[in-house]
């Protein structure tokens, strides 16, 4: 089995011309063999745009994946449904909590998904929530809930599930996608709200497999304190990876590390980006 993984919403652009970008991820993934899937949304404003830019079909789609329950990934599922329905929509359970951001002047913003599950169930969205790890189609699997064992992965101290700010937000929904390639697993992350370390433990006990080519997406560690950075490099630098195309929540200074650290397996990636594998 290959695959063409092409980023479709993210913070920057690559070269390809016309298109845009925004605080957001969406990827396409096509398979050699069945239908293409799409992991995340973005906002809404570029994905359908982009989409056309690049002459990616998603009328084609069949299945969507959610990583999580925040606007930036999940914001784009409605324009979607509404060119293109009926669609499945893998997600976690908790994926419609509300959620969100207080800011350090004392402003609370809503930061989850920006419809409502019958909103979107009457466009076309026919939702499968599971919390467990899963397989979705021929060589993909979602990761379902990934347990937070590693101490230095806090994550994101300013998300709440409430207004007031007193009921702190982990992110319990994040979810990751594994792809198994000819050259190795490829994992597709949203945020990684759950860490990176962890994410990884997890794709390990759960696939039995050790060899990890690429990591691609939104790390998070842009929110993340310095101790969570240097912790995440050390084990990336152990962990044998290939590729690792870190794009979005990423950050930019935890990305100057990684270029500085992993310059050899390092790449921004941008609106445009695209591993074939």
């Amino acid at each position: 089995m290959t695959f063409r993984i092409t980023i479709l919403c993210e913070n920057g652009v690559g070269p390809i011309s016309g298109t845009l970008g925004e605080h957001g991820f969406s990827a396409l993934i096509e398979p050699s063999v069945g239908e293409p899937l799409l992991f995340d949304t973005g906002q809404g404003v570029t994905l359908l745009h982009n989409a056309r830019r690049m002459n990616k079909a998603l009328d084609c789609v069949g299945t969507v994946v959610l990583s999580h329950g925040h606007y930036d990934h999940s914001g784009g599922l409605l324009p979607l449904l509404q060119q293109h329905n009926p669609l499945h929509v893998c997600a976690h359970p908790t994926v419609f909590s509300p959620r969100y951001r207080l800011n350090d002047n004392g402003e609370c913003i809503s930061i989850g998904i920006p419809h409502s599950r019958r909103e979107l169930e009457e466009a076309g969205a026919i939702f499968q929530l599971s919390t467990e790890f899963r397989g979705i189609a021929p060589g993909v699997f979602l990761t379902g809930e990934v347990p937070r064992v590693t101490p230095f992965e806090a994550g994101d101290r300013g998300i709440f599930f409430d207004r007031a700010g007193l009921q702190p937000d982990n992110a319990p929904d994040d979810q990751s996608l594994v792809l198994e390639s000819g050259k190795g697993l490829v994992i597709l992350l949203g945020c990684c709200h759950a860490g990176l370390v962890n994410t990884l433990h997890h794709v390990r006990r759960c696939t039995g497999r050790d060899d990890i080519y690429a990591i691609i997406g939104g790390t998070h560690l842009g929110f993340c304190s310095k101790e969570q950075v240097d912790g995440t490099i050390r084990a990336l630098k152990r962990s044998g990876i290939r590729r690792l195309a870190a794009s979005h929540c990423t950050g930019f200074a935890a990305s100057a590390r990684m270029f500085r650290d992993l310059s050899a397996q390092f790449q921004p990636a941008h609106v445009g980006y695209t591993l074939e594998v």
